[in-house]
């Protein structure tokens, strides 16, 4: 049953990442550029309910697959690495709630609101993985590996906005400026995003002596 469920996070975590990669190239946020500006600049245009879509799709996805990894009982549901998901899914849906700041009005409190989610978001997902991998995947090495190696360069891509907001308040330029913020965000997202998604392909991926076992359990 957990199998079935973590697919069917995959499903929809793909789902969602290739709405958001249809609004790359269809009018008018094909305009918007991908280094420059952040995913979010998405949502100040009539694409909004795409994008919206896409995000859903992906906190869907996501607590499907959390389900999946409690379901499968190797991790408790009162646990850190639960509460980082949740926290996770939370910020995709005020992302979702609370627009980004529009500034060619100015500044405003769901903008405000809708930043500091963004960065909640950059770092609990991986961070749950991270903790998640060794419990959700004790005999799956090389999708262990590969889920925590996603989760650590989604946590280094981040640490280059870290480096940027330290720079900033240390005297130099602004931190959005200090490297290419679409094309930083998107990796994070992207590193993220394929974590939980080999996190989820690995639980759902059964070894040999196991699928054996269930067979010969059903055929009793």
């Amino acid at each position: 049953m957990h199998s079935r469920t973590a697919l069917a996070g995959v499903v929809a975590l793909v789902a969602g990442c290739v709405l958001m990669l249809v609004l790359h190239v269809i009018p008018p946020t094909n305009e918007i550029s991908p280094l420059r500006r952040t995913l979010s600049q998405y949502a100040l245009t009539s694409n909004k309910w795409l994008f919206d879509v896409a995000v859903l799709l992906v906190a869907l996805g996501s607590v499907l697959v959390f389900v999946a990894v409690v379901r499968a009982r190797e991790v408790p549901l009162y646990s850190g690495a639960v509460l980082l998901g949740v926290l996770w899914v939370a910020s995709l849906l005020a992302i979702v709630t609370f627009t980004k700041t529009n500034w060619t009005v100015g500044p405003s409190i769901g903008g405000i609101v809708h930043r500091y989610a963004s960065a909640v978001g950059f770092v609990s997902l991986p961070l749950a993985v991270l903790l998640l991998a060794g419990k959700a995947l004790p005999d799956r090495p090389l999708w262990r590996t590969a889920s925590r190696g996603f989760a650590v360069v989604s946590l280094a891509w981040f640490g280059v906005i870290v480096v940027g907001v330290v720079r900033m308040a240390a005297g130099y330029g602004p931190w959005w400026l200090f490297a290419p913020l679409g094309l930083v965000e998107r990796a994070i997202a992207l590193t993220a995003v394929a974590a939980i998604t080999t996190l989820a392909l690995g639980l759902a991926h059964k070894p040999r002596d196991e699928a054996r076992t269930g067979d010969l359990v059903s055929a009793a």
